[in-house]
C-alpha cells in the first residue's frame, strides 16, 4: 500500500477521532465554548470523509 492509497484512511481517523473528542469534552462542559454549529459541521466532515475513503477503497 502506498502514501497515496492510505491517505484518505489517515484523514478519515483524524477527523472522526478530533469529532469524538470535541463531542466528549463539550458533553463534559470542558469545551462548552464551542458552538453547536461546528459539531455539526466536524459530523457532516466526518461523514464526507468516511463516504469518500469507502469509494475510494471500493474502487481500488
Amino acid at each position: 500500500m502506498t502514501n497515496s492509497e492510505s491517505a484518505p484512511a489517515y484523514v478519515f481517523a483524524s477527523v472522526l477521532s478530533l469529532t469524538i473528542v470535541i463531542y466528549v469534552l463539550r458533553g463534559l462542559g470542558v469545551m462548552g465554548f464551542i458552538p453547536g454549529g461546528t459539531l455539526w459541521v466536524l459530523i457532516l466532515l466526518t461523514i464526507g470523509s468516511g463516504i469518500f475513503y469507502g469509494v475510494q477503497k471500493t474502487r481500488r
